[in-house]
């Protein structure tokens, strides 16, 4: 018997349970990990996430390279980095022949909070993911790698 447009197949309901899964999971290490930033560092994740992206690059970023880096309007990303730049931990400057444009940077004092924090954050997803074994998780993380590079524009 073939399965009409509508009836989803075995497989299907396969990969519902699974994106369930997912979304369970990663909205309650996220949860954890925000009330963990917040309690020990007073940081949210969103500014923790930009100063992430900007630790990547050492020359700084583009603000639209960065709103594009994190999949974030430019106008959130604008929020986070002026609280940044309030708190010292992040420099914005013209781009060179275009002032229209900024480049943001971690200053000294932001490289070191954030490696201080990635310390801590390394622990925690180290401890939250502590049930999976290394091989699973390298397995896991490589098949969500190609569904990344498959799906990703």
């Amino acid at each position: 018997m073939a399965l009409s447009q509508h009836e989803p197949n075995s497989g299907s309901k396969e990969r519902l349970r699974l994106w369930i899964r997912l979304l369970r999971v990663s909205r309650t290490i996220e949860s954890e990990l925000r009330l963990r930033l917040k309690s020990q560092f007073d940081m949210t994740l969103p500014r923790f996430d930009v100063m992430a992206a900007l630790n990547r690059k050492s020359e700084g970023l583009l603000m639209s390279d960065l709103s594009r880096f994190l999949l974030v309007s430019n106008g959130n990303v604008t929020v986070i980095v002026d609280r940044l730049v309030t708190d010292g931990l992040v420099v914005r400057s013209s781009r060179e022949g275009d002032r229209r444009t900024s480049i943001v940077k971690l200053t000294d004092a932001g490289l070191l909070l954030f490696k201080q924090i990635a310390t801590e954050h390394e622990k925690w997803v180290g401890e939250l993911l502590s049930g999976i074994g290394e091989d699973d998780a390298r397995q896991l993380a490589a098949m969500l790698k190609s569904f990344h590079s498959n799906w990703e524009t």
